[in-house]
């Protein structure tokens, strides 16, 4: 019977929570290759790369988890439950929205639709001038235009897309660095306690770190 199997170890069931952790932020590390027509969506494309497969790596083992550790079963079993669901379901929510802010952007440059017009994808040098200068060092803006240029867009579009990109990256990397080290707490909280047992209680401590932060993420949009 599934109720007779032996719990995990503690040391068990906090490499579980490590190893998420690490496969999460290796979505942040991962590259993937960019043609210079595609270089504004360089900044996201190995998160959105790297990020089902993770997802897909941690359901898998969270699926095993529940086999190997029946519920109800220890509390320090129940507690890493909730942190790695807690952890796969926030991931798998940020994957989500940057999905979706990549496919706003390729929407915005018209991918997969036909190629803009060439008339549109240079700009005369003077509207370009008028429009960047105040912002961008004379190395920056023959960059831009070259990036520009080979993307077939006008430094204007381009200069907006890849902001769109950047701020896309930025989301998944705060979400990506927060789970991970919420699970490298949970881990420590499960490892280094003196028995079997963690406390699970009613007050905010005894839930876990990823827990907590998604119910402050709840209270702070109400």
């Amino acid at each position: 019977m599934t109720a007779d199997r032996t719990p995990l170890a503690r040391t068990e069931l906090a490499a579980l929570l490590t190893d998420a952790a690490q496969g999460v932020s290796g979505v942040l590390t991962t590259e993937y290759p960019t043609s210079a027509s595609r270089s504004y969506l360089h900044p996201v494309l190995g998160a959105l790369s790297a990020g089902p497969r993770v997802v897909c790596e941690l359901n898998d083992r969270l699926e095993k988890f529940v086999i190997e550790e029946p519920l109800p079963s220890t509390p320090a079993g129940l507690f890493t439950l909730a942190s790695y669901a807690s952890a796969l379901g926030w991931l798998t929510e940020s994957l989500a929205e940057l999905t979706a802010s990549v496919d706003q952007i390729c929407t915005r440059v018209g991918i997969p639709a036909e190629p803009p017009d060439p008339a549109f994808a240079a700009p005369s040098p003077t509207e370009q001038d008028d429009e960047f200068d105040f912002a961008f060092s004379a190395l920056e803006l023959a960059a831009i235009r070259t990036a520009a240029e080979a993307a077939g867009l006008s430094p204007g579009d381009y200069v907006e897309v890849l902001s769109q990109s950047l701020l896309a990256a930025s989301r998944i990397t705060d979400a990506c660095m927060e789970i991970s080290s919420g699970l490298l707490e949970d881990a420590a909280y499960v490892l280094g306690e003196a028995t079997d047992h963690v406390w699970i209680g009613e007050g905010p401590d005894s839930l876990p770190t990823l827990v907590r932060s998604l119910l402050a993420r709840m209270e702070a949009a109400e």
